[in-house]
């Protein structure tokens, strides 16, 4: 209220603000209103002014990336603030007062839909990505790139031998086409070459695209097996009796 009144009492006059004030249900008398001005801070606004400098200090040093949770964990890494522990609610409560944000991150995408109804292909890989030769594995998958005009997708196949990206497709959807076009043109730069690929192990994830029936057909016809990884099921021995799944 203090505030209020000082950024407008050079145009309306102290006496006649608070008159309007106590009119409607805040009452302030013009002596309470000096009275606050010659009042010295109390403890907890100094600190805060203190604590406030060093948010700013972390803030700008991390371009204005941080949040308030990685500006409180920042300070305790630091191991003090003007030599006072500070709360992570202190932090958001002046970090919110002064206007201070981070980077907040898009919202996530989910790539791999399987198809619970299609017939899985076995896990062939093991999670062992070697390869002995050219076109002995194959590695496929899509993910997307956030724009300014929304998602777009990309599928592309890898050949684990050279780690090579033998072709990519990029579309707006992630329909069967996306990832099926990927693979016809890493066929068709094969072919191209010269080199055969019977006997290629095509290995993906458990997406609905790569279940399909025309995705499947294709890997058919040029002679490829599918190869379908599994979830890796470890178990760690953290205490004699009690064993947890990772």
């Amino acid at each position: 209220m203090t505030g209020f009144i000082t950024a407008h009492r050079a145009r309306f006059g102290v006496a006649p603000i608070c008159r309007v004030l106590t009119e409607h249900g805040c009452p302030i008398a013009p002596e309470t209103y000096y009275a606050a001005l010659r009042r010295p801070p109390c403890a907890r606004a100094v600190r805060d002014t203190a604590v406030l400098v060093q948010i700013q200090r972390v803030h700008e040093a991390s371009t204005g990336l941080y949040g308030a949770r990685k500006v409180y964990h920042q300070l305790r890494r630091e191991g003090r603030v003007d030599c006072v522990p500070v709360a992570r609610c202190t932090v958001e409560r002046l970090m919110r007062e002064a206007a201070l944000c981070g980077v907040r991150r898009g919202r996530t995408v989910r790539t791999t839909w399987p198809d619970t109804t299609a017939v899985r292909a076995p896990d062939l890989v093991k999670r062992e990505f070697t390869a002995s030769r050219p076109n002995e594995l194959w590695v496929v998958d899509f993910t997307y790139v956030a724009t300014f005009a929304g998602f777009v997708y990309v599928a592309f196949a890898i050949d684990v031998f050279s780690r090579m990206i033998l072709r990519w497709r990029a579309a707006r959807t992630m329909r069967t086409d996306l990832p099926l076009d990927a693979l016809n043109m890493a066929l068709w730069h094969r072919a191209r070459a010269g080199h055969s690929v019977d006997g290629l192990v095509h290995h993906s994830d458990a997406g609905s695209q790569y279940t399909s029936i025309r995705y499947t057909e294709r890997l058919l016809d040029a002679g490829a097996q599918a190869s379908i990884g599994t979830v890796c099921q470890r178990w760690v021995k953290i205490d004699p009796l009690v064993l947890f799944e990772c």
